[in-house]
């Protein structure tokens, strides 16, 4: 144990010893991590923030199921309800559809006006939750092919655009984390390389004395990954803090608003997975780097 804890002391010391070597550069590699990391840390919470939000709207919308005449409402609570699909169903009978028409239309004669139609025109209505927005358009055909079903409306625009804007977000997020990866590992590859230049006397040294390609490369295997390690907690910061100013904005408007902060709230294993994932993220971009720089130097 002791004979461990003084290899990994040398180790962090070599690798301290690196990091203090790069001046400035190290500045330039963790910079781009923290911004590449940001930039794909802040994609890939807006996509589970709409993700969250289109469920939440699923919620929200309802589908308008319009019975055939003579039809009753009641009897097709409970087939419609049964539906894994539906998360609530209720019944609107046409009676009182009739009378809120007529009051909106401020005729207060209802039975004058019901004569002159010769009867109510209206039908019983069924107005169905989902339990997610994505399940509305097949919940629609099952609904439309049932008997007694005369026309289903719903607001399919919202979903459809949620989806196109989901679908871009992801896009955006491949493309600027393929683009700052590559840019990242050329900035933390150039940086140790000109760590290991300044080593190179003292490495050959090292060679000659029987140190091997392991003991050598690992100090510069701990500089990439400190690189990786820097970048994903201030990225993680800047995300922590730009996620709260966002709240705090919302939960200070109108109520419109607010009901868009509780769909964009992350859940726990969400926020758990978020740092884990931009963390092995960083560490692999910065050893990868790493792995690049070790290739330049002049083993014996």
């Amino acid at each position: 144990m002791f004979h461990f804890l003084t290899k990994l002391g040398y180790l962090l010391r070599e690798t301290g010893a690196g990091l203090r070597r790069g001046g400035w550069m190290n500045w330039a590699a963790a910079s781009t991590m923290t911004v590449l990391l940001f930039l794909f840390g802040l994609c890939l919470q807006t996509s589970w923030q709409l993700d969250a939000l289109m469920n939440h709207f699923g919620d929200q919308l309802e589908i308008a199921v319009y019975l055939q005449p003579d039809v009753s409402g009641d009897d097709f609570v409970q087939p419609v309800a049964s539906l894994p699909e539906v998360k609530s169903v209720r019944v609107i009978p046409r009676d009182h559809a009739w009378a809120d028409l007529l009051a909106e239309l401020e005729i207060t004669d209802i039975d004058a006006a019901t004569a002159q139609l010769e009867g109510n025109p209206l039908v019983d209505e069924l107005k169905v939750h989902a339990t997610s927005v994505r399940v509305i358009p097949p919940l629609v055909a099952k609904l439309q092919g049932m008997a007694g079903v005369d026309r289903c409306v719903y607001v399919n625009e919202v979903r459809d655009r949620f989806e196109q804007i989901q679908r871009s977000v992801s896009w955006i997020s491949l493309t600027l984390t393929a683009i700052l990866s590559l840019t990242a590992v050329a900035v933390i590859t150039t940086t140790l390389n000109l760590i290991v230049a300044a080593r190179r006397v003292e490495l050959e040294i090292m060679q000659l004395v029987g140190a091997t390609k392991t003991w050598i490369g690992l100090p510069v295997v701990f500089q990439g990954a400190a690189f990786g390690l820097v970048g994903s907690v201030m990225a993680l910061l800047a995300i922590a803090a730009l996620r709260a100013i966002a709240s705090g904005f919302l939960l200070s408007q109108p109520d419109f608003l607010d009901f868009l902060s509780e769909g964009l709230r992350l859940s726990t294993a969400q926020v758990i997975l978020l740092p884990a994932i931009i963390l092995g993220l960083g560490l692999c971009i910065g050893t990868a780097g790493s792995l690049f720089a070790l290739r330049n130097i002049s083993w014996r």
